[in-house]
């Protein structure tokens, strides 16, 4: 990957702000704040580096340290405001203030009236953590003076719950700061970097989950098989250690939740299946572990979608990269230390086929959402899948007109992922049969079929990897 590729709505975005900042703003309050929020190594310090780069104004870039003394922080912010490019940087030498009060006041002093500068806090959820008043404090700095002053304060954080609860009812910021939510890199992004066609784009993106770390070291129009052998032979490349230290840092003490999550990217899905895969925690323990993985968007509870009710819940990892490595990587790291990444390509590659055909799922479903309209039935505000408990019918695709229980099924779909493999009249007579069996739909609704090779047979919307990955595009 050469160069900084993509995130052009984001920079456009924050340019906006720079450009109101400029302008003065209203009632003499020029200031603006952002909370961006975004899962780890997904590319936000870099997005910051970038944006203040381009912008070419002073800045203070600062990250927060995950060390629990709150003195280790001060000092580290004292050095690098002291260090920025900001006008009144030089306040900062010979100073050591004693609390956020103090260095925020200092810092205030060193922003100018005149000119536009930026401020951002990196890893701002330490910061809380470390002390519980930060967030006040900082909220008392901003209304009396940062927003007085033409500057942009961005505030990036990887705890997700915690940064979109900061712009919540009754916290500090309360409708102070705009949010501003930084995914993954998307699959026609992906294509875009390593020069791959759509197929195989999104091969590669259920591989790195379209993190620009591993994007990084993918050669452009390299396979899966070449990237991989190349890869599982540095023990130190993104692709094995960046799911480490990721959940390193979300899980510093909870072993269970680890332990929950490597039973989901294993492959079970229920409640009692999980719990037994997990090593047969208690209920209450399995209850809670759950309930923190969700909260911290790593697995998402997914119900089916029909016009009844079900309580047929089932959990999987939201993250594509987080599921290829729990399946394939990190039960394994062991192997590529010593030596044998061979043994772990080959072990993919037996399951491959089989483990791509159910991880693609979320992102066909995601990629439907996103077409544009008039591409699928009217009234599909929706996409879901149908389960019973012994999944017979399983549905890849329900389309509806809302959720968790819909009023109207507006389609039914399947997807055949499978390599040199089309779609034929077998697949539609078992789509049918499935439809027989859904609840809110009959023998009217329309029929939909994503498929990696094509269709043998009529009466059916089919759909491929080309206007999949067109739906991801501007």
């Amino acid at each position: 990957m050469a160069g900084f590729i993509g995130r052009d709505r984001e920079l456009a975005t924050l340019n906006r702000m720079l450009q109101r900042i400029g302008s003065g703003g209203r009632a003499g309050r020029p200031g603006r704040a952002v909370l961006m929020r975004g899962r780890r190594r997904v590319g936000k310090s870099r997005l910051a580096e970038e944006f203040v780069a381009r912008a070419g104004i002073p800045y203070v870039f600062f990250t927060a340290s995950a060390q629990p003394d709150a003195a280790a922080d001060l000092r580290l912010f004292t050095e690098a405001v002291g260090s920025s490019s900001l006008p009144g940087a030089g306040m900062f030498h010979d100073q050591t203030p004693r609390s956020w009060d103090a260095a925020l006041q200092l810092l205030a002093g060193a922003l100018p009236m005149d000119q536009v500068c930026v401020v951002i806090l990196d890893e701002m959820p330490y910061l809380i953590v470390n002390d519980a008043g930060f967030e006040g404090t900082l909220q008392k700095l901003f209304d009396r003076e940062l927003s007085r002053r033409p500057v942009l304060l961005l505030c990036i954080g990887s705890d997700l719950a915690m940064m979109e609860a900061l712009n919540s009812y009754g916290r500090p910021f309360h409708q102070r700061a705009t949010e501003m939510v930084i995914p993954p890199l998307s699959p026609a992004d992906v294509a875009d970097m390593l020069d791959l066609p759509p197929a195989d784009a999104f091969d590669a993106y259920l591989i790195t989950g379209g993190l620009p770390l591993i994007l990084d070291e993918w050669p452009g129009g390299a396979s899966v098989n070449s990237y991989l052998t190349e890869a599982l032979e540095d023990p130190t490349s993104a692709l094995l250690v960046s799911a480490e230290r990721a959940l390193a840092a979300e899980f510093p003490v909870e072993a269970q939740a680890r332990d929950v999550l490597g039973a989901i990217g294993s492959g079970e899905r229920t409640y009692s299946l999980i719990g037994r895969a997990a090593g047969g925690i208690p209920a209450g323990s399995l209850s809670r572990a759950l309930q923190l993985l969700t909260t911290k968007r790593l697995v998402e509870a997914i119900v089916p979608l029909s016009t009844q009710a079900s309580r047929e819940t089932r959990y999987v990892v939201a993250d594509p990269y987080l599921r290829f490595w729990l399946a394939f990587l990190g039960p394994y790291l062991a192997e590529i230390e010593r030596g044998r990444g061979d043994l772990v390509r080959t072990r993919i590659e037996s399951s491959w086929t089989t483990w791509r055909g159910r991880a693609i799922e979320p992102v066909i479903r995601e990629s439907l959402r996103r077409l544009p309209a008039g591409h699928l039935p009217e009234g599909t505000n929706i996409i879901g899948g149908y389960w019973t408990r012994t999944n017979n019918p399983e549905i890849d695709i329900v389309g509806a007109d809302r959720e968790p229980v819909a009023k109207q099924i507006t389609l039914v779909g399947s997807i055949k992922w499978l390599n040199n493999r089309a779609f034929d009249p077998h697949d539609l007579a078992q789509l049918v049969g499935h439809r027989s069996r859904l609840p809110g739909a009959d023998d009217s609704t329309p029929l939909l079929v994503v498929t990696r090779n094509g269709t043998t047979t009529d009466g059916v919307l089919a759909l491929g990897p080309e206007e999949l990955l067109a739906a991801w595009r501007p």
